[in-house]
């Protein structure tokens, strides 16, 4: 079986789970932040980030390396395009994902206005906040228009650029931001045509669980839903700050 150790509310370890829907394999999570993690959680993790994948002998961090694998290990729907260039132009958007709008939608958005008052109890930088808003996020959203389809996914069937792209959306309706369809209605579209696909459609129950649970209840609040939870966790009681960033 293989185990995810990651929060269903992360956007890369949505993108994995996503993935893994997509190939419909089965597997079990452990679903902790990397707020909420132990000492052996590091070892797996060094930069104590999620998501980890362990299937067998094992074990990979990073969702990009994740996903590589998952599409090369295992049968199922390609995740990448089978020609040279279609596969270049998606690991591009894939890294343009997981850096750009990584750190827009998440450190900029989500982490301010969400995890910095959950977690640590302080407020977020309203600066950045305002940044993100004002300039960051539309520069991005004026690329991607150029980026995206009218209809459907990038390459055909859903994939790994689709997914990667659309994962970071679903955390900014929770930091309470989405593509306004007058502005950006090519993106608008498309995220909401990607994150509709059942492949992400069937994770929302249980982000709802985690999003509306306080933190300690969490895992019960799950197993109650379905969720397919590991034996044991990973997890802690209390938080510890990263390494890599704040």
């Amino acid at each position: 079986m293989i185990r995810i150790i990651g929060s269903y509310v992360s956007p890369y370890v949505r993108k994995v789970l996503a993935c893994l829907n997509v190939k419909g394999l089965a597997y079990e999570i452990d679903p902790i932040t990397s707020f909420f993690a132990n000492d052996d959680f590091t070892r797996l993790s060094p930069l104590r980030r999620i998501p980890v994948l362990i299937d067998g002998d094992v074990t990979l961090c990073d969702s990009s390396v994740i996903a590589a694998y998952i599409d090369e290990a295992y049968p199922g729907p390609a995740l990448m395009p089978s020609d040279p260039a279609g596969r270049a132009r998606a690991r591009w958007l894939e890294e343009y994902a997981d850096t750009r709008l990584g750190d827009l939608f998440i450190w900029g958005l989500f982490y301010q206005k969400c995890v910095h008052h959950l977690v640590w109890g302080e407020p977020g930088d309203q600066a950045r906040i305002e940044k993100t808003l004002t300039d960051d996020l539309p520069d991005a959203l004026h690329y991607l228009e150029t980026e995206l389809p009218e209809a459907g996914f990038l390459f055909g069937e859903i994939g790994i650029a689709d997914i990667s792209l659309a994962t970071f959306f679903r955390n900014g309706v929770y930091a309470g931001f989405e593509a306004d369809p007058d502005r950006w209605p090519k993106t608008a579209a498309y995220v909401e045509r990607v994150l509709a696909h059942p492949a992400f459609a069937h994770l929302l129950p249980f982000e709802d669980v985690q999003r509306s649970v306080e933190i300690r209840r969490r895992r019960e609040a799950l197993l109650e839903a379905g969720a397919p939870l590991t034996a044991q966790t990973h997890g802690t009681r209390e938080p510890r700050r990263g390494i890599m960033r704040l």
